[in-house]
């Protein structure tokens, strides 16, 4: 099979905008494809054999000539490039554009997307969860990016609070350590034990392990 060029994209473009009642040129000054449907706004194609800035850019530009802009590109297959056409159309969403997908083995054009002012869905959950760990960290502590440990969190921080609860105080009840070091999940954190800083000494009594001393020197600059 030979290499595919832009200009394999044309026919099954104009044939598809062509069934929408659209007059269709190829060509047009610097325009790969235009369609005029009586006096309504033109509309504009541009052909590329990928995604690419470039071609954002060429459509943003054509932007300043009518709303109805649109990027056509051959449908690929695979799991990595429908990835990348989730991806890029949610892009050209952003920005006002419409995406064709065009199967080249038969000619068949999908509108993935359609130009127009794009409204992302809030997701309030996920904001919610945002607010929850911007409360939960104490300070800034990945200021210009990760510390030298890599991302801290509120999670590890609260365990740090507890771990030195510990070292200073010797083992714990979880509800002292809940209250004096103002971890309220002092007692879930210590149960759960993820990092192998506390063991359970008695029941809801907990120490600090060797591996807890050592991570109070690791994160010391937390």
């Amino acid at each position: 099979m030979s290499k595919p060029r832009e200009a394999d994209l044309y026919a099954p473009v104009k044939k598809f905008l062509e069934a929408q009642g659209y007059a269709v040129k190829g060509e047009v000054g610097a325009v790969d494809v235009m369609a005029v449907r009586g006096k309504e706004p033109p509309v504009l194609v541009e052909l590329k054999l990928g995604f690419s800035l470039t071609l954002f850019h060429q459509g943003i530009d054509r932007l300043s000539v009518t709303d109805l802009v649109y990027v056509a590109v051959p449908e690929k297959t695979g799991r990595a490039a429908q990835k990348a056409m989730k991806d890029n159309v949610k892009l050209a969403r952003r920005v006002g554009l419409g995406v064709l997908a065009v199967r080249l083995r038969d000619g068949h054009v999908t509108a993935m997307a359609d130009p127009g002012g794009y409204v992302p869905r809030k997701q309030p959950k996920t904001a919610k969860r945002l607010l929850k760990a911007y409360d939960r960290l104490k300070g800034d502590p990945n200021e210009g990016g990760s510390t030298r440990h890599g991302i801290v969190t509120g999670y590890r921080q609260d365990a740090l609070l507890c771990a030195r609860f510990l070292a200073v105080h010797g083992p714990s009840a979880g509800a002292k350590v809940k209250d004096w070091a103002e971890v309220p999940a002092a007692t879930k954190i210590m149960a759960a034990d993820h990092y192998g800083w506390f063991e359970r000494v008695s029941r809801g009594v907990y120490g600090l392990t060797p591996a807890g001393r050592q991570g109070l020197a690791d994160w010391g600059d937390v």
